[in-house]
């Protein structure tokens, strides 16, 4: 099995890590600069509770160098994907399978959906249709990347909590490919469970990022220090309850409690979300698909979210005060 993980920051690193061990899948991250240089000299260095480990693996800058993929992981930041169409475009086959990131809603979201929203476009998270058109909604999977990861240094990551990539079709089927696939990051030691809603993972997963991202930029906080603000905690609750409206509204079904996730993510002692990461860096910030994201669903769905959306023009200004774009 050929895959691609096309880009490698944290979590395209954290796959391919883990994806190289693989006896029968050949791996090769797509990287520039810095990133490419570390790759080719030493691998992936991989940081956690068991010490630090290497993981040598190819790398291009160059997509169309490559053979037709069997798999492609788009792990980039959501604002980088348009740019980057027409090189993830040069390693697609007739086959392929296209895992797109899931930080907002995905634009093959209403793809494969039974009901009166089946095969809506979002044109609001998808301008022009570009990726419907270049990634095509029949190639998604959906995967949401659950995993607490830091950025050290060029190739280099520090996971700072659990690991988990529910996958599943759009349409919910256990298809051949569905199976190939959880079959690989099984034996890669990926914990990736297949899921026939899908659509309420990445509910989950976008939910999460919608309410500790803004809040720990905001606050410059990592999370064991929000965990000890029953007041912030109180915001972050409402916030979801929010959203969790508009995901039922569709007719999501989210996997676990409002609490359930608090509490996981409260447990990631020191963990600084990538929002802030991103924010200390001078980097942009991966504000935009969550605001798209959740106006464009609670505006299909007729509802309101007061509380995230001052949170939001908050963040906004906190991006413009900082230099970063947001």
């Amino acid at each position: 099995m050929r895959i691609c993980i096309y880009g490698a920051g944290s979590i395209g690193c954290y796959l391919g890590a883990h994806l190289s061990q693989v006896p029968d899948v050949a791996v090769t991250m797509v990287a520039r600069g810095a990133t490419l240089a570390a790759l080719r000299e030493r691998g992936i260095l991989l940081q956690g509770k068991q010490g630090d480990r290497v993981f040598p693996v190819a790398a291009t800058s160059d997509p169309a160098s490559l053979p037709p993929q069997d798999v492609v992981f788009i792990t980039l930041k959501a604002h980088q994907v348009e740019e980057s169409l027409p090189g993830i475009a040069a390693l697609l086959g007739p086959e392929t399978a296209v895992v797109p990131p899931t930080t907002g809603i995905p634009y093959w979201y209403f793809h494969g959906l039974a009901g009166p929203h089946q095969g809506r476009q979002l044109e609001r998270l998808d301008p022009g249709g570009r990726q419907w058109a270049t990634l095509r909604p029949e190639r998604a999977i959906g995967c949401t990347y659950w995993v607490g990861t830091d950025t050290t240094g060029p190739a280099a990551v520090h996971q700072a909590g659990p690991a988990g990539f529910p996958i599943g079709e759009p349409d919910g089927s256990s298809s051949p490919r569905l199976r190939r696939l959880h079959e690989a990051m099984t034996a890669a030691g990926l914990r990736a469970p297949i899921r026939a809603d899908i659509r309420g993972e990445i509910w989950a997963k976008m939910i999460n990022s919608l309410v500790w991202n803004p809040l720990a930029t905001l606050t410059l906080a990592p999370l064991d220090a929000i965990a000890r603000s029953p007041d912030v905690i109180a915001i972050a609750r409402r916030c979801m309850e929010e959203a969790e409206a508009v995901a039922t509204a569709l007719g999501a079904t989210l996997p676990t409690t409002s609490q359930q996730r608090i509490d996981v993510t409260m447990s990631m002692t020191g963990h600084r979300m990538s929002m802030l990461q991103d924010l200390e860096r001078g980097r942009q910030l991966e504000y935009g698909i969550l605001r798209d994201s959740i106006v464009a669903m609670r505006e299909i769905a007729g509802l309101g979210t007061p509380t995230i959306d001052a949170m939001l023009a908050l963040v906004a200004l906190r991006a413009e005060m900082a230099g970063v774009a947001a």
